[in-house]
């Protein structure tokens, strides 16, 4: 069983009170929030090894109101969430870092063109730009990760349609 999905078999288990005391336990300053330095520390406990990378994709991922810390409800969802929706999540992020070449968390067109013509998909630059403009949702000419995660969604949507007989 691979790390994540071992951690998460681990808090799946849980239920609502113990579920509070380990949320408390980890909330090391006591403020209703775990930061990135208490997350690494649960997994830790846990028997989990994260980088520093993965850890902030993870908060990322599961920090819904984007304050940076983890609250009580995200923990919880973090905990129940199947292994396979916490690795999906990771692997997403895998993918849209791949993209993200300057590590800004943007995929521009030039990005984009220099990643597929490195996978042999041959485009022009205009050909990235209208690929993009499809998906870019906020009009900046770039790709976020939200609008990746809805542009992925969408093309796996699109292929089990077609690929239906």
């Amino acid at each position: 069983m691979s790390t994540t999905a071992n951690t998460t078999a681990k808090f799946s288990r849980v239920n609502d009170e113990e579920l509070q005391k380990v949320f408390n336990q980890f909330d090391a300053n006591k403020d209703g929030k775990i930061s990135v330095s208490e997350l690494r520390d649960v997994l830790k406990a846990m028997g989990s090894r994260y980088s520093e990378d993965e850890l902030k994709r993870v908060l990322e991922d599961i920090d819904t109101d984007k304050d940076g810390l983890i609250d009580l409800s995200e923990f919880s969802t973090l905990c129940r969430s199947s292994s396979d929706e916490v690795t999906a999540a990771l692997e997403m992020r895998d993918a849209f870092d791949l993209y993200d070449q300057d590590k800004n968390g943007l995929i521009s067109k030039k990005e984009l063109h220099l990643v597929l013509n490195r996978l042999g998909m041959n485009s022009s630059v205009d050909d990235c730009a209208r690929m993009i403009k499809s998906v870019d949702s906020d009009g900046d000419g770039n790709v976020n990760f939200e609008e990746f995660q809805k542009m992925m969604s969408a093309s796996l949507m699109n292929s089990d349609i077609g690929s239906k007989p």
